[in-house]
């Protein structure tokens, strides 16, 4: 006898300051983190974390992958099985437009090339890294 096998799931909301990217049930995402990536799952323990430019993955109960590039923001996990994301961008790879990409990451390597303050050199870093995040998530995800 074979048992099927139940997905747990949790509650995954997605928000940015453009709106909301995901609100519904999922089996995992993953997320970009200081230290590499994080995978959450169902019953995970309650956190709050910071979260960093990188591609976010959700894992759909159906087994269906939702990619999104996101910038800095935190992710909560709560111990009613929630969690909530928030950025201040999020995007799908297939969204963005390659040649502004490109056009961002060219403008941030001409500012770090600049003398700067220390403000404006962590600024043209923060640039320089969504520009390459954007750059990669576009060409790797897109068809």
């Amino acid at each position: 006898m074979s048992e099927e096998q139940v997905v747990k799931t949790f509650h995954l909301q997605i928000i940015s300051v453009n709106g909301c990217f995901y609100d519904d049930e999922a089996a995992e995402v993953i997320l970009p983190c200081e230290d590499g990536e994080l995978a959450v799952l169902s019953g995970h323990e309650e956190m709050i974390l910071a979260i960093y430019e990188g591609i976010l993955k959700i894992k759909k109960p159906n087994g269906e992958w939702v990619i999104g590039v996101v910038s800095i923001g935190s992710v909560q996990m709560t111990t009613d099985n929630r969690c909530t994301v928030i950025v201040n961008t999020v995007e799908k790879p297939e969204d963005i437009d390659k040649r502004r990409a490109q056009e961002a990451y060219e403008f941030a390597m001409e500012h770090l090339a600049q003398k700067q303050s220390i403000k404006e050199y962590k600024k043209s870093q923060a640039g320089l890294a969504r520009a390459l995040t954007r750059l990669k998530a576009a060409s790797k995800y897109q068809e």
